[in-house]
């Protein structure tokens, strides 16, 4: 757990987070606006700025009291920053067993094998000035991780890379997340980032926590800050199955199953992204119709725009919540109300790889 409250005033902005408290398990995001106060945040939470005031504790310990910080080395606390931080007149190796000198001795042992872990066992002994934005990023991760923190804070470590890039090291990222079992605070302001890492968002505006809220949670709610770029998002989670005899692959749970078309094979992800606009909604199953995936739902609330559209919050069989987005004319056409049976058919899905 963390709880506290944080003040800490840089140049004409003010961070006044109020109070919060949210568990460590998992991956954290802290999400907002350029200008909101994430990575101000982030360096109060951190020590990283001596002028921060107020309270703050980290799994029971006390981290800040008033004006009294503990130092940031005895926070234990690995850093990714978007530019990487690396030493330049070092090689890769010699970035790597940097971190170790805080170290216990038997992390001297671990190096090769993180190094191979996270894709850049083959480059050891290269200048890292010659290595490429994602390189250095993985080694920028390898070597938060030889240190053995007790958190991890990441901000803003994809936010220079292609997309290729990124999806490879958000899945990177998750799955060392899920082996090591650190905590971390991510900072991003793009929401497919948040939807593929996060256990929990972490609101921010003008310098204060607005809410936080477990992913599933802010994606639930048709106002959601996440939704400001391609409208609401469902995020389902599931596992993949094996790709059948007609080149589709079952992806989801015992109650509710979706198949995807294309190349799955080998795709890590748990969790599949549907547009609300990629919905539609129909109070009868369909028959001759190209669409996959038709689900069974309960229409659970409804929310209209000023642009004349509506957004459904549906129940699907195990209880996620899946929005659609249709117009007004339509929602009226089908007379659609809370607690209604009907079906929803998806016209595209992504996973989150």
């Amino acid at each position: 757990m963390i709880e506290g409250q944080l003040q800490l005033t840089l140049g004409n902005f003010d961070l006044d987070s109020g109070p919060f408290a949210f568990e460590t398990q998992g991956n954290t995001v802290l999400f907002g606006r350029s200008g909101s106060g994430k990575s101000t945040l982030l360096r109060a939470l951190t020590g990283l700025d001596t002028r921060t005031r107020g309270t703050l504790r980290f799994q029971g310990e006390c981290w800040q009291d008033g004006r009294w910080g503990l130092p940031t080395p005895r926070r234990d606390i690995g850093f990714v920053f978007q530019d990487a931080a690396l030493f330049p007149h070092l090689s890769v190796r010699g970035n790597l067993h940097y971190a170790l000198h805080r170290a216990p001795p038997q992390a001297f042992d671990a190096l090769a094998h993180m190094a191979q872990r996270v894709g850049i066992g083959h480059l050891l002994d290269q200048a890292v000035t010659t290595l490429s934005g994602g390189e250095r990023q993985r080694v920028a991760i390898a070597r938060a991780l030889l240190s053995q923190p007790r958190l991890l804070c990441m901000d803003e470590p994809l936010a220079a890379l292609d997309w290729r890039a990124k999806a490879e090291l958000l899945a990177l990222i998750d799955t060392l997340a899920q082996e090591s079992g650190v905590p971390i605070l991510y900072i991003t302001h793009a929401p497919i980032e948040v939807e593929r890492l996060a256990s929990r968002v972490l609101f921010m505006e003008a310098g204060r926590i607005e809410r936080v809220e477990s992913l599933r949670e802010a994606l639930s709610r048709p106002d959601s800050p996440l939704f400001a770029e391609e409208g609401p998002v469902t995020v389902l989670y599931g596992q993949l199955g094996t790709k059948n005899g007609d080149g589709l692959t079952p992806f989801g749970n015992e109650l509710v199953r979706l198949w995807l078309a294309g190349d799955s094979a080998g795709k890590p992800s748990t969790r599949l992204r549907v547009l609300a606009r990629d919905v539609a909604v129909a109070l009868h199953e369909q028959q001759d119709l190209s669409i996959l995936n038709q689900l069974p739902v309960t229409i659970v609330s409804l929310h209209p725009d000023a642009t004349g559209r509506v957004s459904v919050a549906c129940r699907l069989a195990d209880g996620a919540t899946l929005l659609a987005e249709i117009t007004r004319y339509s929602c009226n056409k089908l007379r659609l109300a809370p607690g209604m049976h009907a079906f929803a058919l998806i016209k595209s899905v992504a996973l989150l790889e």
